[in-house]
């Protein structure tokens, strides 16, 4: 029988069953995560699984395979960024939708970058989030008001950025730099050697012409791995 789009739902055409969209929330605030919980589903969204940090993300998407990815952009350990990469390779058809208090264009185009669909400033999340949902939901692009548009054009006609040349491994180890971690932290957290993390940040050094840990903190917050 066919199916009706009717705002965030599919409607049978004779009306007996509707299916909500199926929604994963991905955000290290508890309290953003119940506001937006409650906001999908006041207007007939299912929040079938909530995480804290991408990798948690990944894992989830890859077992419930959700309509849509909610991801805030700055999680500890993994962003919303890789987490969004990890996870077009774990569930294909999520599609993803990243949150940010930043509107300038290097976040955006890594979130781009990344295989979101979806921009949503925090501060109109409560006025965007409902409506950017339905439009990825239909294979749309959606960016909060006051984001360029011009950028998904030039987005997807640009041949790529550095950061697209370092290794999903490399990214984490920049990311985990980034945030402050010592060499033998890194190590622990990723579960390898303090020699393979030393390799890591030697070749992602080579591959973005940077010769400092200050240089890799700023690269990480101009391409929008992490915030200021």
């Amino acid at each position: 029988m066919p199916m009706i789009a009717e705002g965030a739902r599919l409607v049978l055409a004779d009306g007996r069953c509707d299916v909500p969209i199926r929604v994963l929330l991905a955000d290290d605030h508890v309290i953003v995560r119940q506001a937006l919980k409650t906001l999908l589903e006041q207007n007939g969204m299912n929040v079938v699984a909530e995480a804290s940090q991408g990798q948690e993300a990944v894992s989830l998407a890859s077992k419930l395979n959700p309509d849509i990815a909610v991801l805030d952009i700055s999680m500890p350990l993994m962003n919303g960024l890789e987490a969004a990469r990890e996870l077009h390779h774990a569930s294909p058809k999520t599609g993803m939708i990243v949150l940010s208090r930043h509107d300038a264009d290097q976040y955006v185009i890594a979130a781009l970058n990344s295989g979101a669909r979806g921009y949503v400033l925090k501060t109109q999340a409560t006025t965007d989030l409902i409506q950017a949902i339905r439009q990825v939901q239909n294979g749309e692009f959606y960016l909060s008001p006051g984001v360029s548009r011009a950028l998904v054009e030039a987005f997807l006609s640009k041949s790529g950025t550095p950061a697209d040349s370092l290794s999903p491994r490399e990214r984490q180890v920049l990311q985990l730099v980034a945030e402050g971690k010592s060499t033998k932290e890194i190590a622990t957290l990723l579960f390898v050697s303090v020699k393979t993390v030393e390799s890591h940040r030697t070749r992602l050094m080579q591959k973005l012409n940077l010769h400092d840990v200050a240089s890799l903190v700023r690269y990480a917050i101009r391409v929008g791995l992490v915030e200021p």
